[in-house]
C-alpha cells in the first residue's frame, strides 16, 4: 500500500513540472504578432494580410522599411519579396500569426 501512494506521488509530481515546461515552452503569440507587426513597418504599412497554408502573405505600402532580420529572428524559414508584397514562411504559426495580426490592425 505505501508503494502505491509513493508512485502516485511521483506520477502527480511529474504531470506538474510536464505542465510547467509545456506552459513555458508555449510561443507568446501576442508578442510576436506585435514584433512582428513593429517588424513590417507598422499597422500604417500594411495593406492586406492573408495566409496560405505555411506562408504569410502581407501587401505593403513601402516594402524598404520592413526589417527582415527581425522577422527571420521570429522564427521565419523563408522570405521571399515580390513588388510590394512579402510572403513569410512560418510554418504552423502562419494562421495564428496572421489572426492575432487582424485583430491589431
Amino acid at each position: 500500500m505505501d508503494n502505491w501512494i509513493t508512485y502516485l506521488i511521483i506520477i502527480l509530481v511529474l504531470i506538474i513540472i510536464s505542465l510547467i515546461v509545456a506552459k513555458l515552452m508555449r510561443k507568446d503569440f501576442n508578442l510576436e504578432a506585435n514584433k512582428l507587426l513593429e517588424y513590417l513597418g507598422g499597422k500604417d504599412n500594411i495593406i492586406n494580410a492573408e495566409c496560405n497554408m505555411s506562408r504569410f502573405k502581407v501587401i505593403l505600402k513601402n516594402v524598404s522599411i520592413v526589417d527582415k532580420e527581425g522577422i527571420t529572428k521570429l522564427g521565419a524559414k523563408g522570405i521571399v519579396e515580390v513588388d510590394n508584397q512579402l510572403k513569410i514562411i512560418f510554418g504552423k504559426d502562419s494562421k495564428k500569426l496572421k489572426r492575432y495580426i487582424d485583430d491589431l490592425i
